[in-house]
């Protein structure tokens, strides 16, 4: 396994090359991904979404609900 002499000199070794690897495999992946297609561009959020709306209000009701029940 090849180390990195700079590394070494730092006293940052790593004994197994791991952090060397996952370099590598970064690089690799990031000119693979680039060079293959250009990336989808993001849809624009319009604001909060319908389901954390609809979620809030149920859980509004249910919380009315329980406390309807525990105070009636």
């Amino acid at each position: 396994m090849a180390t990195n002499p700079q590394n070494q000199a730092e006293g940052n070794y790593d004994p197994a090359g791991s952090t060397q690897m996952f370099q590598a495999f970064v690089d690799e992946r990031g000119t693979r991904q680039s060079a293959g297609r250009a990336p989808a561009p993001q849809q624009a959020s319009s604001g909060p979404r319908v389901g954390l709306i609809v979620g809030v209000i149920v859980a509004l009701v249910v919380v009315a609900g329980a406390a309807w029940l525990a105070l009636g």
